[in-house]
Order: structure tokens, then sequence, then C-alpha cells
């Protein structure tokens, strides 16, 4: 794909969305992400979680679920505050880009 950086954007994006709302775990992510059209492996979301944890965005609970380990992630005010941002410039490239909203060119 041509545009794999703006996808991976837009699947950290769903990440915070989601993770701003309730405590998610990568299954459900991943199915979430999947039903909305990503063509993404648990080898691409692991990853991204654990960076966005690393990075401060996402924080971790484990929870022991019928005999197993299951990481709830969620949100945390460093996250809430980047998807703030992230809903800011989508609105915004929204606008210029689909609805032609926008500076004209000189």
């Amino acid at each position: 794909m041509a545009f794999r950086d703006l996808e991976l954007g837009a699947i950290r994006v769903h990440i915070l969305h989601h993770a701003s709302r309730a405590a998610i775990y990568g299954s459900w992510m991943l199915e979430e992400l999947q039903r909305h059209g990503y063509q993404i492996s648990y080898g691409t979301l692991y990853p991204a979680l654990h960076r966005m944890e690393e990075d401060g965005l996402l924080v971790r609970k484990d929870r022991v679920e019928g005999g197993r380990v299951r990481k709830y992630y969620t949100a945390t005010g460093k996250g809430q505050e980047e998807l703030a941002e992230a809903q800011r410039m989508i609105r915004e490239l929204y606008r210029e880009v689909v609805e032609g909203v926008g500076p004209d060119p000189d």
C-alpha cells in the first residue's frame, strides 16, 4: 500500500480512541480494526500496543480470565492529549481533502 504510514497512524488513532473510552485487549482490538477494513495481524498490533505503552500513551493492566492472563490497555492522559491532537488534524484534513474547504493555492 502506498499510504502504509497513513494506515499505521489511523490504526494508532483507533487504538487511542477505544482505549480512551474503555479498557481494550488485543484480540478485541484486532477484530475491531478488521471490521473497519484494516488488514492487520497480531504481529503488527501487539508491537504497536507495546510501543504505545512505552511512549506513555497507554497503561496496561494484566487480568487473569479463564486461567490465562489477558492484557488490558487504557489511554493515559498523554494518550488522550495525542488523541485530541489527532482528531484536530483529521478534521482539518477532512475539510480540505474531502469537502474542498480550505485556502486556494496562489
